[in-house]
């Protein structure tokens, strides 16, 4: 009985020990299983990512199998050596920063540079001269001469689209030289480059210094000069001057030093002017004789279409300028141009234009005729053209 007993009180014990040994075992291989995961994941080369890897180490050193954990020594030489790859990456790091800034302050200041080199408003200069043409010293000019018909030439021709014309006279070779080409160009309408810069003075013509102040701009400047039978031109000259100056002596008193001699006053500018050929002259000393056209003052009247188409192929312009842009003012007497789309009125020179001359006797005509007649002869031969003024 008392057998039976201790048996009955035995078995639980070796039951116990049993399952104590069984559970020592067990925990023991999962804590050597979850030791070499550990290690194999803390000296695998290639890792998921670094947190992940100290996590696993830290991990493995929590797992309570201290003896094993000499295996796992490589946590600790990665754990160092990651340390030493951050503490060399990190200074590198902040160079690279610092230098990508510092492009990026220099690209900054390079592009400052650049802008503040060039003008603002750069493009809108281009594109508007490119609209609008520049400022350009003349490449013709009407040099004379007056009463000739120089501002019927100047209206004519500048309804031509290849050609802009200044509309006042600027007398820049002959009272305003020293203002300097600066200046004279500032005055110039804006023209593109394949258009044609005009002016007129007329003056020009008699004025000494002219044509080598106007070679010293350019020796390749075209040269128009509008004649007119210098009798007519003379009378033509004084009646725009009593219009101005009635209390003037009488046409006859200052053509004539003597007039029972027939001493013509040569010194009077309106005699002075007629006498072409002696102004032409000094022309010739700067010019060629092919950049000087004539224009027949009398032919611009009865044809203007054909001096104009002769202006136009001097210039190197196409013909636009035709019959079909005139009609004659009979009031006048002289050719208007026809009303322009935009106009409903046409276009006809100043109240001045066909003014009526004084009357002269005829005896003065003729001694003037006498005059300039040897002087009209060379001037023909000279220009190869003759302009019957006699």
């Amino acid at each position: 009985m008392a057998y039976r007993v201790l048996s009955s009180r035995a078995a639980p014990s070796s039951s116990s020990k049993f399952s104590s040994r069984f559970m020592f075992i067990f925990t023991l291989s999962l804590s050597f299983t979850y030791v070499c995961y550990s290690v194999l994941f803390c000296s695998a080369p290639v890792m998921p990512s670094s947190r992940l890897e100290e996590r696993r180490c830290a991990r493995g050193e929590s797992a309570g199998a201290k003896k094993l954990l000499q295996k796992s020594a490589a946590c600790t030489e990665a754990n160092s050596s990651r340390s030493e790859l951050k503490a060399t990456a990190a200074p590198l790091r902040l160079a690279v920063n610092r230098s990508e800034q510092a492009s990026t302050r220099s690209s900054r200041a390079r592009g400052a540079d650049v802008t503040r080199s060039k003008p603002s408003n750069a493009s809108t200069i281009s594109t508007s001269a490119q609209r609008y043409g520049n400022k350009k010293l003349p490449n013709a000019l009407i040099v004379g001469v007056k009463k000739g018909g120089t501002r019927a030439v100047l209206e004519f021709i500048r309804i031509h689209p290849d050609v802009r014309a200044l509309g006042t006279e600027p007398h820049f070779f002959d009272r305003n030289y020293d203002k300097g080409m600066d200046w004279y160009r500032g005055l110039m309408p804006r023209t593109l480059d394949s258009q044609i810069t005009m002016e007129k003075t007329p003056s020009y013509f008699v004025t000494h210094e002219a044509p080598r102040r106007i070679a010293t701009m350019s020796q390749d400047t075209k040269l128009i000069v509008v004649v007119r039978n210098p009798v007519t031109r003379a009378i033509s000259d004084y009646t725009q001057t009593l219009s101005k100056k009635p209390d003037i002596p009488s046409f006859e008193d200052l053509a004539f030093k003597n007039r029972s001699q027939g001493l013509v006053d040569t010194s009077w500018n309106a005699i002075r002017i007629g006498m072409y050929i002696l102004h032409l002259e000094n022309w010739l000393q700067y010019f060629r004789l092919s950049q000087i056209h004539f224009v027949s003052g009398e032919r611009l009247i009865t044809d203007p279409a054909g001096e104009l188409g002769r202006v136009q192929d001097f210039l190197g312009l196409k013909r636009i300028i035709t019959d079909k842009h005139f009609y004659f003012n009979r009031t006048k007497g002289f050719p208007c141009l026809k009303k322009p789309e935009s106009s409903s009125t046409p276009r006809c020179l100043g109240k001045s234009k066909g003014r009526t001359h004084v009357q002269i006797d005829q005896e003065v005509i003729e001694q003037l005729r006498d005059f300039y007649r040897p002087f009209n002869v060379k001037f023909y031969e000279m220009v190869g053209h003759d302009f019957r003024w006699d």
